[in-house]
C-alpha cells in the first residue's frame, strides 16, 4: 500500500492550493497502478505534453495556469509544434497554430525553461549519475538512463507535468536498482571500420527496440571510441521500434563496466548474435530512395543535432559542394540553446548563407514546417524515417550523414555502398 508522508498529504488535502492537488493526485494514482510503496522526490522533469494534440492538452495545461500552479523543480520542455524563433517557417493550418502557440506559452507561464528540445540531456545542466528525474519525450529517457545513468521511468504527457508540480515520482520501475539489470544481450559484429558508421548506430537501435521491446538490453561489441552522438542515436531508433527506456553498452555506458555488472550477476534470458548484414536489412527496411531518385528535400537533427553533429555537417558541405548551396531544401533540427552556440561561434550565419534551414522548437517529422510535404526526403534518423511517412506524408530514403549531405548537392539519392 502506498505510503504518503507529511507534505504529501498536505499536497493531495489541497493546501497547496487545487493545482497541486489535482497534480498530486495524478501521481498518486498512478504509484497505485504501478504498486509503488512511496514517492521519492526528483531534481528535474521534462515535459512532452507542449506538444499540441488537441483541445484537451491546452484545457489541462490551463487549468494550472488559472490556478497560479509553478513547477517545484528545474523542467525543460520538449518540442512544441511551431518554431517560434521563425514563425514563418509554419505552413499548417492558423487555427492550429494560434492553439499550438497557447500551448507552449502556457507551459512558460507555469515556470518552466522554455528549451523546446527533444535532447536537454545537451543543455548546460544536466543531470548526473543516479539523479532521480521526470522525463518525458522517449529519446530523451533512454539517454537520460542509459547515457548519464539517471533514473527515470517513460513519463508521458500529463503524469510528467504531475510529477514537475509536485517534485515527487512513484517509487517504481527505472527509479529502482533491481529494475536496472539487463535481461537480453545483444552481441554486435565490429562495423567500425565500414563506411556510412553513423547510419549503423540507428539500425542497431531499430532492431534492438523490436526484439527488447520494454525489456533491458545489453549491447556487447560497439567500438570503444562510441560517440554520446552515436549513443543518442541508437537509443532514439530503439525507442521508436521498441519501447527500451533504458540500455547498457558494455564497457561504454557508467552502468556498465562489465556485462556481468550490466546483468547484476544474473543469467540472461536470451542472447542475440547480430551481423553486419542484418544491420542492412534493418536499413533496407526504412529507405524507399534508389540510387538517382529525384530528392525534394534533406531532414537530419532528429533527435536535435549537437555542436559536435553541426561541426561534422560543415565538414561535409566542404567536401561535397564547397562554394554552392544544395539543390534541394535541407533542413537541421535543433535546439534553441544549440544555435545560440553557433551564433556565438560565427557559424549559425555561415550556415544560412551555404542554404542550411535551421529549424528549432519543433521538428520537421511532426509539423509542417518543411516547403515541400510530398516526394521524396533523405534523413540519417532512425526515429525520423519510423514517423514522417504517417505523420507529414513524404517518402523516406534513409542514409548516412555523408549520404544526405552529397545527395542534397546532386538533388538525387547518392549511396556510399
Amino acid at each position: 500500500m502506498l505510503q504518503l508522508n507529511e507534505r504529501d498529504n498536505a499536497m493531495l488535502a489541497g493546501e497547496f492550493g487545487p493545482g497541486v492537488a489535482r497534480a498530486m493526485r495524478i501521481v498518486t494514482r498512478t504509484a497505485d497502478v504501478m504498486s509503488a510503496p512511496r514517492l521519492i522526490d526528483i531534481g528535474s522533469a521534462h515535459i512532452d505534453g507542449c506538444l499540441y494534440h488537441g483541445q484537451t492538452s491546452l484545457d489541462f495545461v490551463e487549468f494550472f495556469v488559472a490556478t497560479q500552479t509553478k513547477v517545484a523543480v528545474p523542467t525543460t520542455l520538449n518540442v512544441g509544434s511551431l518554431d517560434l524563433i521563425h514563425p514563418e517557417l509554419y505552413h499548417g493550418d492558423r487555427e492550429i497554430q494560434r492553439s499550438a502557440q497557447r500551448l507552449m506559452d502556457a507551459h512558460l507561464l507555469l515556470g518552466c525553461e522554455s528549451s523546446f528540445t527533444c535532447a536537454p540531456y545537451q543543455l548546460k545542466n544536466r543531470p548526473s549519475f543516479g539523479d532521480q528525474i521526470a522525463w518525458a519525450e522517449s529519446n530523451a529517457i533512454v539517454f537520460a538512463n542509459s547515457v548519464l545513468g539517471a533514473r527515470t521511468n517513460r513519463y508521458g504527457d500529463f503524469l510528467d507535468l504531475a510529477a514537475a508540480i509536485t517534485g515527487r515520482a512513484p517509487c517504481a520501475g527505472l527509479h529502482v536498482d533491481r529494475n536496472r539489470a539487463a535481461q537480453i544481450v545483444f552481441r554486435v559484429a565490429d562495423f567500425s571500420p565500414l563506411p556510412s558508421r553513423d547510419i549503423y548506430f540507428a539500425a542497431l537501435g531499430l532492431l534492438v527496440g523490436k526484439v527488447a521491446g520494454a525489456t533491458v538490453p545489453a549491447i556487447v561489441g560497439l567500438p570503444s571510441d562510441t560517440s554520446e552522438d552515436e549513443l543518442k542515436a541508437l537509443g532514439a531508433a530503439a525507442a521508436s521500434s521498441g519501447a527500451v527506456a533504458l540500455f547498457h553498452a558494455v564497457g561504454i555506458t557508467p552502468e556498465a563496466p562489465t556485462l556481468d555488472a550490466a546483468l547484476h550477476g544474473r543469467s540472461p534470458l536470451d542472447t542475440v548474435d547480430v551481423s553486419v548484414a542484418d544491420l542492412d536489412e534493418v536499413r533496407r527496411t526504412l529507405n524507399h530512395g534508389r540510387e538517382g531518385d529525384e530528392l525534394v528535400a534533406v531532414s537530419l537533427g532528429t533527435p536535435h543535432f549537437s555542436l559536435a553533429e553541426f561541426q561534422r555537417l560543415a565538414t561535409l558541405l566542404d567536401r561535397f559542394g564547397a562554394g554552392r548551396k544544395p539543390k534541394v531544401d535541407f533542413y537541421v533540427n535543433t535546439s534553441r540553446f544549440i544555435l545560440w552556440e553557433l551564433t556565438e561561434r560565427g557559424l549559425a550565419r555561415q550556415f544560412d548563407e551555404r542554404g542550411i534551414q535551421v529549424v528549432v522548437d519543433t521538428c520537421t517529422y511532426i509539423t509542417p514546417v518543411m516547403k515541400k510535404l510530398t516526394g521524396l526526403v533523405m534523413t540519417n534518423s532512425g526515429k525520423w524515417a519510423s514517423y514522417a511517412p504517417a505523420n507529414i506524408g513524404v517518402t523516406v530514403a534513409y542514409g548516412s550523414m555523408a549520404e544526405c549531405v552529397q545527395s542534397a548537392f546532386e538533388g538525387k539519392v547518392r549511396f556510399h555502398g
